[in-house]
C-alpha cells in the first residue's frame, strides 16, 4: 500500500511537471483586446497556454514581491518605463539574453541588462482645438511654459506616471533646474485643476474648457476608432500635434515586458515575449490598440496614420525610471497637483 502511495504520488507531481511546462504565466497590467488576442494566437502557435492575472502595475509588482521565490509569476507587463523600473529596481526581472529581441527591438527601448523590453510605443503630444490656437503658435513642450498659454492648458495630474517620465524625459534632456522651471511653467498655465485621465483632457478641449491638452496619441486615435458618434464629434472638433520636432523629437513611452525573477517556466517566458516582438504580433499591437510598433518596417493604424510622421525623442526611456523620484519631489515643489 505505501509503494503504491508513492507511486501515485510520483505520477501526481510528474503530470504537475508536465503541465508546468506547457503554461506561462503572464501578470499583466495591460487591459486591452489586442492582448487576448495576442495571448490566443501565442498558445495557437505553440501550444503554451497563457494564465493571465490582471490588476495596475503597484499592485503586480507588489503581489510578486510578496509571493517571493513561490511566485508563479513568469512574465510581468506593463505600460510605461517608470513602472518596469520600479519592478526592476525591486530585484522583479531576470536578466536574459535574446539575439531576437536585441534585433527586434531597439537599444533605447530595453533594458541594457534584458530585464525588460519595450513592445509598443506611445507618443504624449499636443492636442489642440483649432478654432481657438493655431498650428503655427505651437512648437515644444517648453514653449507651453509662455504667458500666452496662461489659463489654457488641460493636463492629469502629477501621481500619473505618464505625466513623470514626460517629467523625468526633461530631466535627462535638459537637467533639473530646467525640468523645474518647465513644471513650475507649466502648473501657472493650467485652465483647472488636474483631474481625469487623457480622454478627459481631450473632452475638455472639445468643449472649450481649455485650448490644449498634453496626452497619449492613442486615446485620440481610439476616439477616431470609436462606434459612438459622440466620440467622434469629439475627435472631429481637435487637431494633434507633435512637439520638439527641430530638437530632440516627441517624448515617447513604452509598453513593455520582463521574465520574473525566479519564474516557474523561464524558457517560456522568453518566448512569450519574443513572439510579443514579431511582425505578426507587433501589427496587432498596432491595429487593435492605436500604438506604435517598436520593430521596423510596419505601418501604424489607419487613424493613427492620419496624424502623420515625426521625429521621436530617442533618449534611452531606461533613465525615466532613474529620473522618476527627482520629478516626484519637482512636482512636489512646484506645487502640481
Amino acid at each position: 500500500m505505501k509503494h503504491f502511495i508513492n507511486l501515485a504520488l510520483l505520477a501526481l507531481l510528474l503530470g504537475s511537471s508536465l503541465a508546468q511546462d506547457n503554461v506561462v504565466n503572464v501578470y499583466s497590467a495591460r487591459h486591452y483586446d489586442s492582448d487576448d488576442v495576442l495571448f490566443e494566437l501565442f498558445t495557437q502557435q505553440t501550444g503554451v497556454e497563457v494564465n493571465k492575472v490582471e490588476s495596475d502595475a503597484g499592485e503586480l509588482i507588489e503581489r510578486i514581491r510578496s509571493e517571493g521565490a513561490n511566485t508563479p509569476a513568469d512574465v510581468l507587463i506593463t505600460v510605461d518605463a517608470g513602472n518596469l523600473w520600479r519592478a526592476e529596481e525591486a530585484g522583479l526581472l531576470a536578466a536574459t539574453e535574446s539575439e531576437t529581441l536585441d534585433a527586434a527591438i531597439p537599444e533605447n527601448l530595453r533594458h541594457p541588462e534584458g530585464r525588460w523590453y519595450g513592445l509598443a510605443t506611445r507618443a504624449r503630444a499636443i492636442v489642440y482645438n483649432p478654432d481657438t490656437v493655431e498650428e503655427g503658435e505651437l512648437s515644444t513642450y517648453e514653449a507651453l511654459t509662455d504667458e500666452q498659454w496662461r489659463g489654457r492648458i488641460c493636463i492629469r495630474s502629477s501621481s500619473n506616471i505618464y505625466n513623470q517620465s514626460l517629467l523625468a524625459s526633461i530631466i535627462a534632456s535638459e537637467g533639473a533646474e530646467a525640468a523645474e522651471q518647465w513644471a513650475a511653467g507649466l502648473t501657472q498655465n493650467f485652465a483647472r485643476d488636474p483631474q481625469g485621465g487623457d480622454t478627459d483632457q481631450i473632452r475638455a478641449v472639445a468643449a472649450g474648457e481649455c485650448d490644449l491638452a498634453v496626452v497619449n496619441h492613442y486615446y485620440l486615435a481610439r476616439l477616431i476608432a470609436s462606434d459612438d458618434p459622440a466620440d467622434n464629434e469629439v475627435a472631429e472638433s481637435v487637431d494633434i500635434f507633435f512637439p520638439n520636432q527641430d530638437s530632440r523629437g516627441t517624448h515617447i513611452n513604452i509598453s513593455g515586458a520582463g521574465v520574473v525573477e525566479g519564474a516557474p517556466n523561464p524558457e517560456n517566458a522568453l518566448a512569450f515575449i519574443e513572439f510579443l516582438a514579431s511582425a505578426e504580433a507587433q501589427q496587432i499591437f498596432s491595429d487593435q490598440n492605436n500604438e506604435y510598433p517598436v520593430t521596423e518596417g510596419l505601418e501604424p493604424s489607419p487613424q493613427t496614420q492620419g496624424f502623420g510622421d515625426f521625429a521621436a525623442d530617442e533618449v534611452s526611456v531606461a533613465e525615466f525610471g532613474a529620473n522618476n523620484a527627482e520629478a516626484v519631489r519637482i512636482f512636489d515643489r512646484v506645487g502640481w497637483p
